[in-house]
């Protein structure tokens, strides 16, 4: 990134942003939302637009076929169209709820003249209506009043009693307030409110397909605009208002177009490289497979500008966790398939996130066939060929005398290779930006740690003999210790240097065994997801064991039940945790030990917005 500055005659500052905005290259530094000051003109564009795009996300469910009917100009009385439906929709949809609330509460009653009842009260009765279960119910305890039982289902029954005024009456059961209206009355309600629903609904529709492109193309003008007031907004103010200066920044591939855009513009500016103290832009340059991952890193923080992209990393390693956790063939079919229709049924909007998903498929369906294991099915029980047999990596391994999971070995020797490669970008990059004298302390804990694991490697696979790899390692470690506790800051105390890289040494102790044993977690994820599959397939197959005729038949379509709903459940389980332990692992454990702190800022260009 290069770094502009512009300084620009306050009557040309207009045109000259409005055509910086068409340029659509340079990133400008503007006030957060918090700052634009309350009840000023632009805190209400602001408002207004907030609501608009909220008004884009409610049709866009509803557009089956957007048109392109109405212009922009249109648009503002739409809106105003859209906020009276749905003034209409809540109330009518409470006053639905309340109407079919009366018919239920009426239901027991039937239909009846109520100004018939309540004649009786000229003759000197009252009544009152009441419910009892049917086992409380007691005729007998009501045989000196009169009543008539309105309904009984079994359960409970309701009647109407009817007594004289001023009596005390001893009723059986609760006494129940009915709605002032009738059955019928209600019943026409309900269908009344439920037609001007539908009516409303369709209106929705209608507008969805009809005003969506209008009302897309009318935010993208008012984002512009938004910008644009921002902008002027953070613009400096000097020699009394008559000349305006505004700072930006362009990527260095941008910086010759927009030189020979400035020369035409009579303004003066200045180019030139950021300095440490300047909040520099980042703007991600991957190829198309890491660029699915770079929501990832965003949810952490975008990396500064003295920082690398961890996304390279992150999308291996993560695709690799994730695919461990799931640790099933089937399950990365059916992650496949579902990405793959839902790419179909959402389009654009959707369709980098489902590509995502159908890469974690493909990477479960390989992880899952070399551990053997197809929809909670041990694959080395089945009758495939040795040959494909001998592929699959599972079973026990004998480790300094002792037996453990080969796949419990593999999640730690994973873990130790992903702190490696922290350990490593973290020296290399405060090397690059920092100079090597102030990563000297970090390439000496990466000798110590890095580079035991490498000599200890070399000694497994009997490169190095193991009476030598002992002095290699104190060798190696011995230049390590130098720059750890000697030379860790050339600028302090030789003594304060020890003190600081004894204290370096005891985070290191407690915290880099605790990071490593922290992957073990893929291996018991991948490990309870299969154990339930499994599971899952002993009880759908115990439905069905010894069943014959149509027994057999029943069992069979539990079978189905289970096998479908166990496998979903376990599925939709194993892709969350799937994703939040992988996504701990690279937060927590590689960018702590990478050194990464996510406090960048993204670029994004002063430009016109445009509707997709």
């Amino acid at each position: 990134m290069k770094k502009l500055t512009f300084f620009v005659y306050h009557k040309e500052y207009q045109e000259f942003l409005q055509q910086m905005q068409e340029l659509g290259v340079v990133h400008v530094q503007t006030s957060a939302e918090g700052t634009v000051p309350a009840g000023s003109e632009l805190a209400e564009k602001m408002e207004r637009n907030k609501h608009l795009r909220a008004l884009i996300d409610q049709l866009k469910p509803l557009a089956k076929a957007p048109q392109t009917s109405e212009s922009c100009a249109d648009a503002s009385a739409l809106i105003e169209r859209i906020d009276t439906l749905n003034a209409e929709v809540k109330p009518t949809q409470q006053a639905i709820a309340k109407a079919k609330a009366d018919v239920a509460a009426l239901a027991p009653w039937g239909n009846f003249d109520r100004s018939r009842l309540e004649a009786l009260s000229a003759l000197g009765y009252e009544f009152g209506y009441y419910k009892c279960s049917k086992k409380a119910f007691d005729r007998d305890a009501l045989k000196e009043y009169s009543y008539i039982v309105a309904s009984d289902n079994g359960k409970e029954v309701y009647y109407l009693l009817v007594t004289p005024q001023g009596s005390e009456v001893k009723a059986v059961g609760q006494a129940v307030e009915l709605p002032s209206c009738s059955l019928d009355e209600a019943s026409a309600l309900v269908e009344s409110l439920e037609a001007k629903s539908e009516t409303l609904g369709k209106e929705l529709v209608e507008m969805a397909n009809t005003s969506l492109p209008a009302l897309q193309r009318l935010e993208k003008q008012w984002s512009t605009s938004i910008a644009f007031d921002k902008v002027v907004l953070d613009t400096t103010r000097v020699a009394e208002d008559k000349l305006m200066i505004l700072e930006g920044w362009i990527p260095e591939e941008k910086e010759q177009p927009v030189e020979a855009w400035l020369s035409g513009q009579g303004a003066y500016y200045e180019i030139r490289k950021p300095t440490p103290d300047d909040t520099v832009p980042v703007l991600f340059k991957n190829n198309a497979f890491t660029k699915m991952y770079e929501v990832l890193t965003k949810m952490y923080g975008m990396p500064g500008y003295s920082d690398f992209d961890p996304t390279p990393i992150v999308a291996p390693f993560f695709s690799l966790f994730f695919a461990f956790c799931m640790g099933d063939a089937g399950y990365g079919l059916v992650l496949i398939l579902l990405g793959f229709f839902l790419k179909k049924k959402l389009g654009k909007s959707m369709a980098g996130m489902m590509n995502l998903v159908m890469t974690l498929g493909v990477f479960t369906t390989v992880l899952g066939a070399i551990f053997g294991t197809f929809f909670g099915i041990n694959l080395l029980d089945t009758n495939l060929p040795q040959g494909l047999k001998d592929f699959i990596f599972a079973g026990e391994v004998e480790v300094m005398g002792a037996t453990y999971n080969k796949l419990m070995i593999l999640s730690l020797a994973i873990g130790v290779v992903h702190i490696s490669i922290a350990m490593t970008v973290k020296a290399i990059n405060v090397t690059l930006f920092n100079g090597f004298k102030e990563a000297i302390s970090a390439w000496g804990w990466w000798l110590v740690v890095v580079g035991g694991v490498i000599v200890g490697t070399l000694t497994l696979l009997s490169v190095i003999p193991s009476d030598v790899s002992q002095w290699v390692y104190l060798v190696v470690a011995g230049v390590g210790a130098v720059g750890i506790y000697l030379l860790n800051n050339l600028g302090r105390n030789v003594f304060v240097n020890i003190g600081a890289g004894v204290w370096d040494t005891y985070n290191m102790a407690s915290g880099l065994m605790g990071d490593i044993l922290s992957y073990i977690r893929l291996f018991a994820l991948g490990l309870a997801g299969g154990m339930l599959g499994q599971t899952f397939n002993d009880l759908a197959l115990m439905v069905v064991d010894g069943q014959e005729g149509v027994g057999a038949v029943i069992g069979w379509i539990g079978f189905g039940l289970i096998i479908i709903f166990g496998h979903t459940l376990n599925i939709a389980m194993s892709c969350l945790s799937a994703f939040v332990h992988p996504l701990r692992l690279t937060f927590v454990e590689y960018f702590k030990n990478a050194g990464y702190e996510g406090k960048g800022v993204e670029y994004k260009p002063f430009k016109v917005e445009k509707a997709d």
